[in-house]
């Protein structure tokens, strides 16, 4: 993890010393006794907060302030005053500096205006970053494609962006939906403020309120400071709560009131928060079966689809399967340093055969391995994953069910049968080898072989009870 940085530029040793102490177990802290030294570490080390005295001894310290702001129009600057100079920091703030604080130093005080400062760098990098991968594509990230589906879609992410209308993204997992999100936000009008994510399923129920709106100091046990909440650090951005259809009722309650208010208290809190905030929910989920099973508010389902996109699976528009392919090789020989030119075409037709459960998340992940472990100039068969490998076989039996030449059953006992076999023989009989490729336990492998007559590997010293 990058350790984020501060300068400090004052000419009293002190007040520079006294400053390095509080903040270098946190920080790198970079330190400059006039405004040449400063100009000097702004060059050399780019720091993400400059703590700026507005008093310096060679150059006025808005002077400073001025140079530095045009020559970097991130950076953000914490004025250093005197409080008979105050102010005169408040010209400053308009001259674009970030915060001010006075002397002497009150250490918390310090501490959350520098922590505040950091993390709207962080966002302000995260904004830079993203803006430049939405660039790509024609401005739609790493969303490849040029199926129709894909087009239906990037034309209505130009249709919504400027809206101020709830969006409910939906589409199976590995689709694409936070791409879909992001491309949004860094379309609309809003793209300069925060855009800001949540994993509802990845939170317990018991953070997840803090999480969302914040808590205020000694709310609960361990909330030994006030802490912002998501929707809080999103205000006049967007907000994306990714498989919503994990939220507990209790919490779905409190969502639906700022969707309705746009207002929220933190846990703990009793004033009320008003923000600007323009939600797009996702889920891989079936809203209407949970409305149906109690376990989501038919109110809320009606207050975030709004606008409804929904994702078509991989195998759905596989003609934009050799783009992603090609694509995440570029992507992957940058990485490991590689010069891989593609797949062999028999391998392009297994890729293109196969059904994608997992979507464009999973074709990644193979493209990722195989570039990784492949020595050839052409990704070959072999280097694919066995489910890709087998699929004609399989998709042969699929096409005898279908045809009525063979009964479900005995297709399912098929294609267990061989499946397993080619297991076998690609471990050269080793049981357990076999098990751990087919993601399952030695034991279970042994019942099927022996259930459908299938003779016993190599033995092995080692058993499962």
């Amino acid at each position: 993890m990058t350790v984020q940085s501060v300068l400090v530029v004052d000419d009293e040793v002190g007040a520079r010393e006294s400053l390095r102490m509080i903040l270098k177990k946190d920080y790198e802290v970079f330190l400059a006794k006039n405004a040449e030294e400063a100009f000097a570490q702004v060059k050399g080390h780019s720091p993400d907060v400059i703590l700026l005295d507005i008093i310096l001894p060679d150059i006025d310290g808005l002077k400073v302030l001025e140079i530095v702001k045009k020559n970097e129009p991130e950076a953000l600057v914490i004025m250093i005053t005197a409080t008979k100079t105050v102010k005169t920091a408040v010209e400053a703030m308009k001259l674009g500096a970030y915060d001010y604080i006075t002397k002497p130093f009150d250490i918390d005080e310090l501490r959350l205006i520098v922590g505040r400062a950091l993390s709207t760098r962080a966002l302000q990098k995260e904004v830079t970053y993203l803006r430049e991968e939405v660039d790509k594509s024609s401005g739609f990230g790493e969303m490849i494609g040029k199926s129709k589906g894909m087009r239906d879609i990037f034309h209505m992410i130009r249709q919504v962006a400027d809206s101020k209308s709830t969006i409910l993204v939906i589409g199976e997992s590995g689709t694409g939906k936070e791409l879909i999100a992001r491309a949004i936000h860094y379309q609309s009008n809003r793209k300069n403020h925060p855009f800001v994510t949540i994993n509802c399923a990845a939170i317990p129920e018991t953070l997840i309120e803090s999480e969302l709106f914040g808590h205020e100091k000694g709310a609960f046990t361990h909330a030994f400071d006030k802490k912002l909440g998501r929707c809080e650090i999103a205000n006049q951005g967007t907000l994306f709560l990714d498989e919503i259809g994990e939220l507990s009722l209790n919490t779905q309650a409190k969502v639906l009131r700022f969707l309705e208010e746009k207002e929220f208290n933190r846990v703990g809190g009793s004033k009320t928060l008003k923000v600007d905030v323009r939600l797009i929910a996702a889920t891989n989920r079936d809203l209407s079966q949970l409305i149906r099973k109690g376990v989501f508010r038919e109110d809320l389902y009606y207050r975030i689809n709004v606008v409804p996109m929904v994702l078509p699976p991989l195998r759905e528009k596989r003609e934009d399967i050799p783009l992603l392919i090609d694509h995440f090789i570029a992507k992957y020989n940058a990485e490991n340093s590689k010069q891989v030119k593609g797949l062999s075409q028999e391998g392009l037709k297994l890729m293109l055969d196969y059904e994608w459960p997992g979507n464009v998340r999973e074709l990644e992940n193979m493209i990722e391995r195989a570039v990784t472990l492949t020595s050839n100039h052409h990704i070959q068969p072999n280097e694919l994953p066995i489910s890709v490998i087998q699929l004609p076989k399989f998709n042969g039996l699929k096409e005898s069910i279908l045809d009525g030449k063979l009964s479900l059953v005995r297709g399912e006992e098929k294609f267990e049968r061989e499946i397993i076999q080619d297991a076998l023989r690609k471990t050269n009989n080793v049981q357990s080898q076999a098990a751990e490729m087919l993601g399952i336990s030695r034991r279970i492998l042994k019942y099927k072989m022996d259930k459908l007559g299938i003779g016993p590997g190599k033995a092995e010293e080692s058993s499962e009870g």
